[in-house]
């Protein structure tokens, strides 16, 4: 597994507006990245697994595979109160990535571990980024 450090480690996590994990899910189980009970069902769950809120349940549509062969998949995402968590995949690579950002923090760990469960991905890349680490210093006089 490839892990990509974007953020500066000496920032703290406390001083960010946001928390943003990326996940690059590499040769997934067959079937997956066309299974939109799959995708909407780990869309719909993964919120509440990491302690997160919706606004409103998941949307998930597929991507005109005749016009796009090679996009073809799912795109879809789970509004959150905090923020978003978004999926897309593409068949013809079994490949998906999936993006979940949040104005709180959430347990990285737990949130790969619960994307393997549900695709079983060959290899994962990760990045984590903190978003708006200037929101809460105060300006100047």
């Amino acid at each position: 597994m490839k892990s990509i450090e974007v953020c500066d480690a000496k920032l703290k996590k406390s001083t960010a507006f946001g928390y943003e994990l990326l996940l690059d899910l590499y040769e997934c189980k067959p079937g997956a990245c066309d299974d939109l009970s799959l995708c909407y069902k780990f869309l719909d769950e993964i919120v509440g697994y990491l302690g997160m809120e919706k606004q409103a349940p998941p949307n998930i549509f597929f991507t005109d595979e005749k016009r796009f062969p090679d996009k073809a998949g799912l795109s879809g995402w789970a509004p959150l109160v905090e923020s978003s968590v978004v999926i897309h995949t593409l068949s013809p690579k079994n490949f998906i990535s999936i993006d979940i950002y949040c104005c709180k923090e959430f347990d990285i760990e737990k949130a790969k571990s619960f994307c393997r469960r549900f695709f079983s991905p060959q290899r994962m890349d990760e990045q984590f980024i903190l978003r708006g680490i200037d929101y809460y210093k105060q300006e100047a006089s």
